[in-house]
């Protein structure tokens, strides 16, 4: 099975930064996509950033320019940079990854359990 850990989630002001992390462990033959989503209280999930194997990145543009993510492949881990936080950022942040687990080419969609990111005016 594959794992994913958020951490570095916390509490901060307006305009202040934080770094989360999403280290994905367990059986993995390589990592197509891995990303953040966000969800606030009564609000749906939405796409905030993802990062493909290549390199290629796409943002919400919510975040553009403010938020920038990076991956460590040897590491297997994620990194979103939260710079120029504002109130509206607080939400519920969820590492995803799709992988493949074997060389047979099957992916396979996963999700950490989510780090609060408070953003206090």
């Amino acid at each position: 099975q594959v794992q994913l850990v958020e951490s570095g989630g916390g509490l901060v002001q307006a305009g202040g930064s934080l770094r989360l992390s999403c280290a994905a462990s367990g059986s993995i033959f390589s990592i197509d996509f891995m990303g953040w989503y966000r969800q606030a209280p009564g609000k749906q999930r939405e796409l905030v950033t993802t990062i493909s194997t290549g390199g290629g990145t796409n943002y919400a543009d919510s975040v553009k320019g403010r938020f920038t993510i990076s991956r460590d492949s040897a590491k297997n881990t994620v990194y979103l940079q939260m710079n120029s936080l504002k109130p509206e950022d607080t939400a519920v942040y969820y590492c995803h990854a799709v992988v493949q687990k074997t060389a047979a080419g099957l992916r396979y969609s996963y999700w950490g359990q989510g780090t609060q990111v408070t953003v206090s005016s």
